[in-house]
């Protein structure tokens, strides 16, 4: 178990000081995934490199409004211990997606346009610090009623974006802690 892990036990960003937190639109969309339940366990395949195989679980959902333009994934852990949650996959889907199968959410994929995050592009799994605890992983799907523009390439501007165009959203949470 890791000193600093330890120390750093009762330090946590929670998900209230989440950017996502002030996107105030309907919870309408229903996400799940055969991998887990909602507030259960992520299996240790879709833990972050030197962890599990850093595979995307496989994620599905339902309840998309009409008139969606497109579809935001971002996955967040509110347990960090930083100021905010700390984002590790941002990913712009076509709206007529109902579904992303396991192990789609990579930096090759031509049907997805990823924005650039701390730890990169594309799918990273869960890698908490060893003796931190558990953490909590929001799977957030947020629906906008106007495309992403091409010039939107951070994480700043999406937020812009979204906060004028989100017109619902669902989240499926999973946990995980570090063996």
């Amino acid at each position: 178990m890791s000193n600093l892990g330890c120390l750093l036990r009762g330090v946590r960003a929670g998900g209230h000081r989440s950017r996502l937190a002030g996107i105030d639109v309907p919870e309408t969309i229903v996400v799940t995934s055969d991998a887990f339940d909602d507030g259960g366990t992520i299996p240790v395949e879709y833990a972050g490199k030197g962890l599990g195989d850093n595979r995307s679980p496989a994620l599905h959902w339902s309840g998309v409004p009409h008139g969606t333009e497109a579809l935001v994934l971002i996955i967040e852990d509110d347990d960090v211990p930083l100021p905010r949650p700390l984002t590790h996959t941002i990913a712009i889907l076509d709206p007529r997606t109902d579904h992303i199968d396991a192990g789609a959410l990579q930096p090759i994929s031509t049907e997805i346009r990823f924005i650039k995050t701390p730890l990169g592009q594309g799918y990273s799994g869960p890698r908490p610090i060893p003796g931190h605890g558990c953490h909590h992983y929001r799977f957030h799907l947020f629906a906008l009623n106007a495309p992403v523009p091409a010039t939107v390439t951070t994480k700043g501007r999406l937020l812009r974006s979204m906060s004028e165009h989100a017109i619902a959203r669902g989240t499926l949470t999973g946990v995980y802690q570090r063996p």
